[in-house]
């Protein structure tokens, strides 16, 4: 692996974990904003469902981390495309009516678009021997 290579796949990675932080974040200030207003969450459809998508969904940047890594270059470049937009639609669609969400959900929304950005830009770094 070429360092140009090698630094592009940091970069995703490191915008990845960084994406995973503010996830578990909002997460969390949400879960403080209803206890302190004693209030109960409201939870979209059935709680187990719900949860099971949440745990899908959160596993995306989780398994990004590793898998731009270790994949080769044209499924990582996809890859990490796919993921991202299915992280924005999720962060849109699920998005909370609170100040801090706000905050959160814009710097996800920009740092998942630096993601797709640096992969759309990421050319393979193999040398082609012409015969």
């Amino acid at each position: 692996m070429n360092k140009e290579n090698f630094n592009t796949k940091v970069t995703i990675i490191l915008l990845w974990i960084t994406m995973l932080l503010n996830m578990i974040f909002a997460d969390i200030f949400s879960i403080i904003v209803e206890i302190v207003n004693g209030g109960v969450l409201d939870i979209p459809l059935d709680v187990l469902k719900m949860m099971a998508i949440a745990a899908v969904i959160t596993n995306i940047p989780i398994l990004m981390i590793v898998l731009t890594w270790v994949l080769p270059f044209k499924i990582n470049k996809w890859l990490n495309i796919i993921a991202a937009i299915l992280t924005v639609v999720y962060i849109i669609g699920g998005a909370a009516f609170l100040p801090h969400y706000y905050i959160i959900a814009s710097i996800e929304i920009v740092l998942l678009i630096s993601i797709i950005t640096i992969a759309i830009k990421w050319k393979s770094s193999t040398l082609k021997i012409m015969i």
